[in-house]
């Protein structure tokens, strides 16, 4: 494995300071009036269909937060930028929205809701599918390019928030379990990406296997920030910044990806 060329990206007080062996991303504290970010990736100025992975691919990271509650988001793997957030980000290019295709470890505060399915689903009646909104989650999206649900989908958003949900949640294959661990506390967390199978470790114990293994080509991305996202059972939307009173940071020491 080797180290990546990543580029940082903050806004609002954020901070990437270089540390021994790695990087400390942080945030300041302050009120719910401003996006903060710290942030590094691999894929800032490519465009999607050039971003550096495929499958088989490899990471492994130590990792340590400043709290077991950080008000927002942060964490750690591969994905596809599929909301274009890289618009926020002076001279970088613009992408479109895209349906997500994700392997990571993500940690995600009370007020997010980081999936499509309905939780029932996760009943050995009806599934095994897992469903995990929140908390500190290991987690694999695939979804495809098109699918020709998508244009009923856009249709029904306007009159019906829920069945638009409902149709998203049949178009993009998702997977995730909670992850229990101190992570306050140094940690290894690894990932492999294969083209029928994700696994994500910590400390070299497998924590996540799935059948769901996100579509190529993805970009390495860790974070923090104070936003949540959330698009619930019921339908309802919500998006936006947090509070946090106290600052949060993320280390990372010993990054190799291959």
């Amino acid at each position: 494995m080797a180290q990546p060329k990543l580029t940082a990206h903050y806004s609002s007080g954020g901070r990437v300071e270089e540390i021994e062996r790695g990087w400390r991303l942080s945030i300041p504290a302050g009120d719910s009036d401003s996006y903060r970010l710290a942030q590094l990736d691999d894929y800032a100025r490519l465009a999607r269909r050039r971003f550096p992975h495929r499958f088989p691919s490899t990471f492994s990271l130590l990792a340590r937060t400043s709290s077991d509650s950080i008000p927002g988001t942060w964490g750690f793997g591969l994905w596809n930028d599929p909301f274009g957030m890289s618009l926020g980000f002076g001279g970088n290019l613009f992408r479109l929205p895209a349906l997500p295709n994700a392997v990571w470890f993500f940690g995600a505060s009370k007020e997010n809701y980081l999936s499509f399915k309905d939780s029932r689903a996760s009943s050995p009646l009806r599934s095994a599918q897992r469903v995990v909104a929140n908390g500190f989650i290991a987690q694999a999206f695939r979804s495809p390019r098109f699918h020709p649900l998508l244009i009923a989908a856009g249709g029904a958003f306007p009159f019906s928030r829920k069945a638009t949900r409902t149709m998203l949640g049949r178009i993009i294959g998702e997977d995730g379990v909670a992850v229990s661990v101190e992570v306050t506390e140094w940690r290894r967390y690894s990932l492999t990406w294969e083209e029928k199978r994700a696994s994500l470790e910590v400390d070299n114990v497998e924590v996540f296997e799935s059948a769901v293994s996100p579509n190529p080509p993805l970009g390495l991305v860790i974070w923090i920030d104070n936003q949540y996202a959330a698009f619930t059972p019921e339908g309802k939307i919500g998006f936006g910044v947090l509070s946090n009173p106290e600052p949060a940071w993320l280390e990372i020491k010993d990054l190799e990806i291959g």
